[in-house]
């Protein structure tokens, strides 16, 4: 489906269900080994059962050194990790200045973030292409969201500035931010039924095609800025929203 995968190694964490499971499932279908960490397998199952050894798993945490030490052990078995996505995060609704919220959402969304990369920072392939997960609302706001947004943006910095730091090590950093999307963390955030879906009604509104994203529409944009095809793109935030910063 997509080319310059075949045969080479991309390790993916948060990998079970949404954007992460559909990342897994396209870098699967263009030929990649998949190392996937998650801590359930959840959907990986199905994709296991058609793609056997290709796809690994393993389970863990990106909060928790040991589960990273593990993957990291694991990816310097299989050979030199030519794309990275440290996907897994969570979003928890906040009212005020709940530093508690932001610390619980930035040792997921930011430092399990950072922490993937730097574990896996020796093993990467010459070049490497690591993709990040941001988040539109980056470029806007949305109550009770602060913590999460905080938390997706200072990785962002942290993003852009370590493209710099290793592009002379050919090793490619860019962003992915995406907008509203049909995935398990929508209805995670911790709103009751009716709520969620006032709420939902309202951002509909707002996106061109009047509907949420589907997974596989971020799992492209990251494919694309994984792959040769973006070779000369660096330190990017690449916002796939349906349009919804444009209002």
């Amino acid at each position: 489906m997509f080319e310059g995968f075949e045969n080479r190694l991309a390790v993916v964490t948060g990998a079970s269900s949404g954007i992460g499971l559909a990342t897994v499932d396209r870098l699967l279908a263009s030929g990649a080994r998949v190392l996937a960490m998650s801590r359930t397998m959840g959907e990986l199952d199905s994709l296991q059962s058609q793609y056997g050894e290709q796809l690994e798993w393993v389970k863990g945490d990106v909060t928790q050194s040991s589960d990273l030490a593990a993957l990291g052990e694991r990816a310097r078995q299989l050979g030199r990790v030519d794309f990275l996505v440290p996907n897994a995060g969570i979003a928890q609704l906040a009212q005020g200045l709940d530093v508690a919220a932001f610390e619980r959402q930035w040792a997921v969304n930011g430092a399990g973030a950072l922490n993937t990369l730097s574990v896996m920072r020796e093993q990467m392939a010459k070049p490497a292409s690591v993709v990040f997960i941001g988040t539109f609302l980056s470029q806007v706001t949305f109550p009770g969201l602060a913590a999460y947004i905080a938390s997706k943006t200072a990785l962002k910095a942290q993003a852009r500035t370590l493209a710099v730091e290793l592009a002379a090590d050919d090793i490619r950093i860019n962003i992915v931010s995406p907008g509203p999307t049909a995935t398990a963390i929508w209805s995670s955030l911790g709103l009751p039924q009716d709520q969620l879906s006032s709420v939902a009604g309202r951002v509909n509104q707002r996106l061109l095609p009047g509907r949420f994203l589907e997974p596989a529409a971020i799992a492209d944009a990251i494919m694309f800025l994984l792959s040769p095809a973006s070779r000369g793109v660096y330190g990017q935030d690449l916002i796939v929203d349906h349009g919804y910063t444009l209002q």
